[in-house]
């Protein structure tokens, strides 16, 4: 009402209308040349392709995530600044923020499967090798190998499609695990079936190339915490980036306090346990682990951060692939290593493989030098013994259970383990 009383201002002749204006509180000097407040500009993110690696699908992860990046439900930490700049593209993994009501905010770790040297190597090589040229349509190339060919023709995930892909989760398949991975897929709506039939010439694409490259984001999706399995919850993809559950490295542990390294120590024994033994039989081992495989959750719950050296061998089926046929080369076994790496055999793997990696390159940094001379001289030995590999005679089993009974009067019962408390004061499991 006051803008159109204001408009009628600069038109009004007759001096009665011209009273009646001024009574309202028009002024009729100014209102021919006020101006109309200035809209709110709202900063906007510019994305690139490059940046999400969208310009490289179908050779990509997924787009599941996408629409939360361009809606700013995806936040880098970076963005709270005043320059609104993207972080870096050449870093492996960025520390975000992600929302589904734009009011409550949670934090998430945003990774490539490899950094973006690797990926460009990897993409160059594709070019070089199938094409022989420097540049090319990354999906043209590899649509015409033979790999991809007998993809678009099978109805199911079976382990000669899959023979020679370096990710260790596919050196020892059986088709109950390959089956999992279809039916579990979840960059494609969920169809609960064993057959590909629901996947189009994309969806394989982006699997073959996921699985390829690196099989973490798969496990995440395969072997959720939901359902109780130690892994961060899987949030989708867009382009070359992988969006998780946010926890802190291993690493940043070393130095605490020595109740929270005495928890942090039982956990991993716990992980390392349930990943050998486990409701649905498969039997879970590390090939490599360092100071970034493991990560801790806000509550101090444990959990593997990084699952891409985590090879399966199915308890139940064993493995269905013959180390003859592990041995077979193609360009989608080069992507992200030396294509003449060996592989391990199937039946050189033992129980107390992991455990032993444990107590070589993680156990001593969290436990050395934190306790008392009796109790610390009770660990040194037992880590001594572990990293030489333990006696023969002595199985995973007894000797986890041999440190758990030392580190578990260390624990401490209080908030600074949310994960447990405060059932820990009500429970003789703590």
């Amino acid at each position: 009402m006051g803008r159109w009383i204001c408009c009628l201002c600069s038109r009004v002749s007759d001096p009665l209308m011209l009273l009646l204006v001024l009574a309202l509180g028009c002024d009729p000097s100014t209102a021919a040349t006020a101006s109309p407040p200035a809209p709110h500009v709202k900063h906007s993110y510019s994305f690139g392709r490059t940046f999400l690696g969208l310009d490289k699908c179908n050779a990509c992860i997924g787009t599941s995530i996408c629409k939360k990046f361009f809606k700013e439900e995806i936040r880098f930490d970076t963005w709270l600044s005043s320059h609104l700049k993207l972080p870096p593209s050449s870093l492996l993994s960025y520390s975000g923020n992600y929302t589904d009501d734009a009011k409550s905010w949670r934090r998430v770790d945003i990774t490539r499967l490899t950094s973006k040297y690797q990926h460009d190597r990897a993409d160059k090589r594709i070019c070089t090798s199938l094409l022989r040229t420097k540049t090319c349509s990354l999906e043209r190339a590899l649509r015409r190998t033979q790999r991809f060919q007998k993809w678009l023709r099978a109805k199911r995930l079976t382990p000669d499609l899959v023979q020679g892909l370096s990710s260790p989760m596919l050196r020892c398949p059986s088709q109950r695990l390959l089956d999992r991975i279809v039916r579990r897929y979840a960059e494609v709506p969920d169809a609960g079936s064993i057959y590909m039939d629901h996947l189009t010439d994309r969806d394989k694409l982006r699997l073959l190339y996921t699985l390829a490259v690196n099989s973490h984001p798969i496990l995440l999706q395969i072997f959720p915490d939901v359902e109780g399995w130690p892994f961060p919850r899987y949030l989708g993809s867009c382009g070359r980036l992988v969006v998780s559950a946010s926890t802190r490295p291993l690493r940043d542990f070393f130095g605490a306090a020595p109740e929270v390294a005495a928890d942090l120590a039982l956990q991993l024994l716990t992980v390392l346990r349930s990943m050998a033994t486990n409701d649905l039989n498969y039997f879970f081992y590390f090939t490599h682990v360092d100071s970034g495989t493991f990560g801790v959750f806000s509550n101090g719950h444990l959990f593997i951060r990084d699952a891409s050296t985590l090879g399966i061998i199915d308890k139940e089926e064993g493995s269905q692939l013959i180390d003859g046929q592990q041995e077979y080369k193609d360009i989608f076994s080069c992507l992200t290593m030396d294509c003449q790496s060996a592989f391990v055999s199937c039946d050189s793997i033992r129980e107390k493989h992991s455990l032993v990696m444990v107590c070589q390159e993680l156990l001593p940094k969290l436990l050395t030098g934190k306790f008392l001379p009796p109790v610390q001289e009770r660990i040194d030995a037992f880590l001594q013994e572990c990293a030489h590999g333990l006696s023969d005679d002595r199985g995973a089993n007894e000797a986890m259970a041999e440190l758990a009974e030392i580190l578990k009067p260390l624990r401490s019962c209080d908030s600074r383990f949310a994960y447990r408390y405060p059932d820990c004061r009500y429970s003789d499991k703590y």
